[in-house]
C-alpha cells in the first residue's frame, strides 16, 4: 500500500464481501452500534484495545481503527494497552509500515515511543497497562483483542462498553521463514473486521 488512504479503502472494499466469524459477529455488531450512538450524541468514540503485553495486535487495532476513522471523517480516537507492559514489537511495527502507515519512533528507549500520523488524527503509542495515561480513563470502549487479556480482565475500570474481539497472535511464527507475512495477514485481518463495523456506523 503506498499510504493509509489506500490501506482504508482496501480494508473497506474487503469488508463488502466479508462475514465474520460467528465468535466475532455480536462484538463488531456492538462496536459499530457504540460509535454510531456516540455520533448521534454528537460525542467522540474512544476505543481502547487491550491484550496481553500491548505488543501486537493490541497496537494493530489501534492503528487499523485510526486509519479507518481518518479516511472516513468518524469522531474516533484510538488507543492500545495490555495487563502488562511490555515493547511496541519491531515486526509489527515493520508490518504496519509496508502497509502504508507512517510510523515514526520518536526515541530509542527499551520500550520507544511512536507517532502514527494519518491525515489529520495524529496519535503516540508506546507498551503500557490498559490504565496507564494517555489513555482514557472512563468514557471508553474496552476492545479486548486477545483472549488471555481477555479471560484476565472480566471488569475494565472505567470502560462504558467491553467488548470480546480475540485473534490468534502472530508471535507464533517468530523465526520461521513465515514471519512476515503471518503479521502482515493478522493486521489486514484486524483492519478488516473493524471495516465491516465502521461500514455499519
Amino acid at each position: 500500500m503506498k499510504d493509509y488512504t489506500e490501506l482504508a479503502e482496501y480494508l473497506l472494499k474487503q469488508a463488502a464481501d466479508f462475514y465474520p466469524p460467528e465468535n466475532h459477529l455480536q462484538s463488531l455488531e456492538t462496536l459499530a452500534q457504540y460509535i454510531r450512538q456516540n455520533q448521534a450524541g454528537g460525542k467522540t468514540s474512544r476505543l481502547n484495545f487491550i491484550c496481553t503485553h500491548n505488543s501486537r495486535r493490541s497496537h494493530f487495532g489501534q492503528v487499523m481503527a485510526q486509519v479507518l476513522a481518518a479516511h472516513l471523517g468518524f469522531p474516533v480516537e484510538t488507543y492500545s494497552g495490555g495487563t502488562e507492559a511490555t515493547a511496541f514489537n519491531a515486526i509489527a511495527v515493520t508490518a504496519l509500515r509496508e502497509l502504508g502507515v507512517a510510523v515514526e519512533r520518536l526515541d530509542d528507549g527499551v520500550n520507544p515511543h511512536y507517532r502514527i500520523v494519518t491525515g489529520a488524527l495524529v496519535s503516540e503509542t508506546f507498551s503500557k497497562v490498559f490504565s496507564a495515561e494517555p489513555n482514557p480513563q472512563r468514557e471508553f470502549a474496552a476492545i479486548m483483542v486477545c483472549s488471555s487479556a481477555d479471560a484476565g480482565c472480566p471488569f475494565v475500570p472505567g470502560a462504558e462498553k467491553r467488548i470480546s474481539l480475540p485473534f490468534e497472535d502472530p508471535k507464533i511464527s517468530d523465526g520461521t521463514p513465515q514471519q512476515a507475512a503471518t503479521y502482515r495477514e493478522r493486521a489486514l485481518e484486524m483492519g478488516k473486521s473493524l471495516a465491516w463495523a465502521f461500514r455499519r456506523v
